[in-house]
């Protein structure tokens, strides 16, 4: 697949391995993206901290590597602040690091501190800050922000979360735990995240997000969130243990990670699109790794209870090219509207209504003779999916070639669709459910079909964008 799989608009590292990110930080108009990086092979081993910078969360700009494993261990993941009162004695507005040297199994957390936006990055002479658990064990992860009057930082501990409080970055204290039991404990806990996100104009709730290893909903590993408060200590969820709440429904969202200090107020985040299951074998040459779009995270009350709403930010607007629009029309069985449309990229944004009859309604995106993908509806089972089983490349893993599916608390009204040129992300009834998938179609598939089995589907808008002119990663 060569260069042909490289996305037009998600992130992938110039060359070799990418997992993780880390270390988003906003500062002096760049959004800092670090990530896992491995920059002497396309598979796992020795990690590195891969540096890029952007203005907007669309376009960016490689940087060189951050960090480098050395005698201590490698750098595993970790996050970045910006420490605005000096508080670690680094400098006013000092870039401040916090990451997992792993050694022989041994997991510490450190600080690296930059004083040139994020250029260059000294370690800490007295790391670590936090030493490895005794019995040695998972302890990994670290995300710090500033809460009240001290830092918070979260670990990420087999199947729980645990809280440590500090004045300056430096000296940590534990102050509470969070699992036992809560939501699903199949696979090691990773990458933690705690923020605080408004339900309504007088009431908020905070979020804390989870990497679960293995035993995701689409299999392998995904994203669980939890929704509760915070007393700056310890996290409490609302909802009862058994309750499991996944981020995302595709296969292919892992290790997200928010970003700290972001300018507007937002709460962007940001996955690695991959499944440990198969992440060592997707075929894609000099690379192997890609990052989802950015996604502004909201919270809504549902008949369930608060659950999360991600969006596409405003800024992937920069990506549009060509409009394809149509108003209040419908779409019939066996005629496709988009017949006329080319391309290995676009973003797809439609509201419609099922008529009582309709059985399915979707799209198949890099469709062509002998692979496409399937994004679509069921009524009859409530239910949306995303099928990559006759999606082009599928044999470099049993279990790639699967339908991935959700089942509704309400009937799907609006589907927003973003296929680049080896992955596709569904943002279904404004982000209250979203799948997201790797693809690896022949190149020469191009075609866009609208398809409705059963009945005809009202279209109430349809709007399609061309994106591929657009180069995202400089």
């Amino acid at each position: 697949m060569s260069e042909l799989s490289r996305p037009a608009f998600h992130f992938t590292p110039p060359s070799m391995w990418l997992n993780d990110p880390n270390g988003l930080v906003y500062l002096d108009g760049e959004y800092h993206l670090f990530y896992q990086y491995h920059p002497h092979s396309t598979v796992w081993g020795p990690m590195h901290w891969g540096h890029a910078i952007s203005r907007d969360l669309i376009h960016w700009e490689h940087l060189p590597i951050a960090l480098y494993p050395d005698e201590f261990g490698m750098v595993f993941s970790g996050s970045a602040v910006v420490d605005v009162q000096n508080t670690a004695g680094f400098g006013k507005n000092a870039l401040v690091a916090i990451f997992t040297y792993n050694k022989d199994y041994r997991e510490t957390q450190n600080l690296a501190y930059s004083t040139d936006r994020g250029r260059t990055w000294t370690k800490y002479a007295g790391n670590p800050v936090i030493p490895a658990p005794d019995p040695l064990g998972d302890c990994r992860d670290p995300k710090v922000f500033w809460h009240e009057d001290h830092w918070v930082l979260l670990l990420a501990a087999k199947d729980k979360v645990l809280f440590f409080s500090s004045p300056n970055l430096k000296d940590w204290q534990l102050t509470g735990e969070f699992g036992n039991g809560f939501g699903s404990t199949e696979g090691v806990w990773e990458t933690p995240d705690l923020f605080l996100l408004p339900v309504n104009a007088s009431d908020s709730r905070w979020v804390l997000t989870v990497g679960l290893g293995k035993g995701s909903h689409a299999g392998g590993s995904g994203t669980q969130y939890f929704v509760g408060e915070f007393n700056g200590k310890t996290f409490t969820s609302e909802n009862p243990k058994e309750t499991v709440l996944w981020m995302d429904y595709g296969a292919d969202f892992y290790a997200p990670q928010s970003w700290s200090n972001e300018p507007h107020g937002r709460r962007i985040m940001l996955a690695w699109m991959s499944n440990w299951q198969y992440a060592l074998f997707t075929p894609t040459e000099p690379w192997r790794g890609q990052f989802s779009l950015p996604r502004e995270l909201s919270l809504v009350q549902t008949v369930g209870g608060i659950r999360l709403r991600q969006q596409p930010p405003a800024e992937t607007s920069s990506l549009r090219g060509k409009n394809f629009h149509w108003q209040n029309v419908d779409a019939v069985p066996a005629e496709n509207l988009l017949r006329e449309i080319h391309g290995s990229t676009f973003e797809i944004d439609v509201k419609f209504q099922l008529a009582e009859t309709t059985q399915v309604f979707g799209f198949r995106v890099r469709k062509g003779s002998e692979n496409h993908t399937t994004i679509g509806f069921d009524a009859r089972s409530n239910e949306m999916f995303i099928d990559r089983t006759q999606s082009g490349m599928i044999d470099f893993y049993e279990g790639f070639a699967a339908r991935h599916t959700v089942k509704m608390k309400s009937p799907a009204a609006r589907m927003h669709i973003f296929a680049d040129r080896s992955s596709v992300e569904v943002f279904v009834n404004d982000g209250i459910v979203c799948l997201s998938d790797l693809i690896y179609p022949s190149p020469e598939s191009l075609d866009l079909e609208i398809f409705t089995e059963g009945g005809t589907v009202h279209l109430m808008s349809l709007d399609v964008y061309q994106l591929e002119n657009h180069k995202a990663v400089l």
